[in-house]
């Protein structure tokens, strides 16, 4: 297995060097998971996970501590040999990678349970050969994703192990920290109860199991609510694990502990049982927190819902994303779900019943995945040992082939199929014609990505009016503070840079000089400012764009494409004596 994971890291860091030295980072969300991590190694409190560097110090998060403890260990353990902004580099390239080797571990260590050693060197190839996996752990790729995997992949790891108290708990511990991480975890982890659940409506003997599951799941999560919360523990959220979502797996586990009276009454005794409990779990989170109902994006303002929230691809259906990263995404589970039905068809006993479990698992983990593109990393790694399963058969078939020519090549053919979110994608790609690409208005030059935004590093430190894709990454790599980033607890903020970039120049310059913003700055070319064009040729991006003079804007020289302004402030008003 180190071996396999040795060889994708390489590969890796061969295919990510140019980002590793100039330090790019792949998605916003990593440049504002490592201002999280500074800001806590800085004195920031533990319990504070705001980031003050943003509107004025009001920009609430949602995000949880524990993704920041092995950034922070693994940067103080470095510190002492170097120094601290390359011990801070070393951090961002070795956490993902042993995150992935984590991963591999744990998807070898699922094969073996289901199929023994036959099918763990398939699973590490297709682990190590899928792009939506290996995205997620990429070296400065440090954002929650890759941790959720982790805990999906432990919780069923620990489900298909032998049905006893010990096995659910820890499952029961992995589902709790994968809430604790994100609540983006939920259903992935409401899949794996309902799972456990179902294996005790078919075979009492799994009561046991999903009893230690739900409590320790609501222990844990309750313990974790209170380490990573604290004084903040009793404040209503939707978005990350509340007193509402506690007390819903609460009143779920109290259930079915009680239901251990029912355990030798039928199966149908023990549906209605686990149908009670789900029915006390949802009951309780709409008593505490209707609201939730809607999902952490209900209460969003329209504007920002219509603008912002609809342009993030990683939270949209699998039918809305390119077409050859759609195929990348499915077609790895879609194997999985064929590879899981040869598994059950050939097993017998409590094999057959943890190969039903696992293929519900990956089928339900590829429909999450279709309906919220983020999930896709997790479909894909929870269907490799499963799509294992058909690789190795075909590997067997290949072998058989008597001549030596024709074997290699069979055995090429099989191998290429390790991969099939990358040949799909590839044909899709092949099939479809080149899109044209405009070229960008007065042929301004474009950001090639937020790192061009460290240009303005020079200028007097101050506020910058900024777009919000790029405004991690400009707090990342300047001293300057900015309005707002790409998260929805600070939508106001979030409304008040669409507005001031898409307004006409008169209604703008209000919503600028009200946010307090010393500088204006764009990167041309890059796709939030192209949207701004595209809903508002009126507005003031797009009158800038056109190289229109604006007359509270002077422009500021900077190097590279980036485009600068500073704001004219009016002059306070003078009272005359009376």
């Amino acid at each position: 297995m180190l071996g396999g994971w040795a060889l994708a890291a390489l590969v890796l860091l061969a295919a990510g060097w140019d980002a590793i030295v100039t330090r790019r980072f792949a998605d916003a969300d990593d440049a504002m998971r490592l201002l999280e991590v500074r800001d806590w190694l800085a004195g920031q409190g533990w319990f504070d996970v705001a980031q003050h560097r943003l509107n004025r110090g009001d920009f609430p998060m949602h995000w949880s501590r524990l993704v920041d403890l092995p950034l922070a260990a693994t940067m103080l353990l470095l510190q002492p040999m170097l120094a601290a902004t390359m011990a801070e580099h070393v951090a961002l390239v070795v956490v993902p990678l042993l995150t992935l080797l984590t991963v591999m571990a744990l998807a070898a260590s699922i094969a073996r349970r289901m199929g023994g050693d036959a099918l763990v060197l398939p699973t590490l190839l297709m682990i190590g050969l899928a792009i939506p996996v290996t995205f997620q752990f990429a070296p400065m790729r440090i954002d929650h994703h890759g941790w959720q995997t982790v805990m999906a992949l432990a919780a069923v790891r620990a489900l298909l192990a032998s049905p006893t108290g010990r096995s659910g708990a820890a499952s029961g511990a992995a589902l709790a920290l994968l809430l604790t991480i994100s609540l983006e975890g939920l259903p992935i982890a409401a899949a794996i109860g309902a799972v456990a659940g179902l294996g005790w409506v078919v075979r009492p003997a799994r009561g046991v199991q999903l009893r230690a599951l739900l409590s320790t799941l609501a222990g844990v999560a309750l313990a974790l609510h209170a380490a990573t919360r604290g004084p903040g523990f009793w404040l209503a959220a939707c978005d990350a694990m509340a007193p509402a979502w506690l007390g819903a797996l609460v009143a779920a586990a109290i259930v079915l502990a009680l239901a251990a009276g029912v355990e030798r009454h039928g199966a149908g005794a023990r549906l209605v049982a686990l149908g009670v409990a789900g029915a006390a779990a949802a009951a309780t989170l709409v008593s505490i927190a209707p609201d939730c109902i809607a999902g952490p994006f209900g209460s969003l303002p329209p504007l920002v819902y219509r603008i912002w929230y609809l342009s993030v691809p990683e939270g949209r259906p699998w039918w809305e994303q390119e077409l050859a990263a759609a195929s990348s995404l499915i077609a790895l589970p879609l194997a999985g779900i064929f590879g899981g039905v040869l598994g059950w068809r050939s097993a017998r006993g409590a094999a057959r019943e943890r190969w039903a479990m696992l293929l519900v698992l990956v089928t339900t983990g590829l429909a999450i995945a279709i309906l919220v593109t983020r999930a896709g990393a997790t479909a894909n790694a929870l269907a490799a040992p499963a799509a294992a399963v058909w690789l190795t058969a075909l590997l067997t078939r290949a072998r058989r082939v008597v001549r030596t020519a024709p074997r290699v090549g069979a055995t090429i053919m099989v191998l290429l199929l390790a991969a099939p979110g990358t040949l799909a994608g590839a044909v899709v790609l092949a099939l479809t014609p080149a899109k044209s690409v405009r070229a960008e208005q007065n042929r301004r030059p474009s950001c090639a990505t937020a790192l061009d935004m460290r240009a303005l590093g020079v200028l007097r430190p101050g506020i910058v009016f900024a777009p919000i894709d790029v405004t991690p990454a400009l707090l990342v790599d300047t001293p300057h503070r900015a309005i707002a980033g790409g998260y929805h607890r600070g939508a106001t903020a979030i409304g008040r840079v669409l507005t001031g970039f898409i307004a006409a120049p008169d209604q703008a310059r209000g919503v600028i000089l009200a946010s307090g913003a010393d500088y204006l700055a764009v990167c041309p070319g890059m796709p939030e400012m192209s949207t701004y064009r595209t809903i508002a040729p009126g507005g003031l991006w797009a009158r800038l764009e056109r190289g229109e003079r604006i007359d509270w804007l002077r422009p500021l020289p900077v190097r590279g494409p980036v485009l600068a302004w500073r704001v004219i402030h009016p002059l306070p008003e003078v009272r005359s004596a009376p």
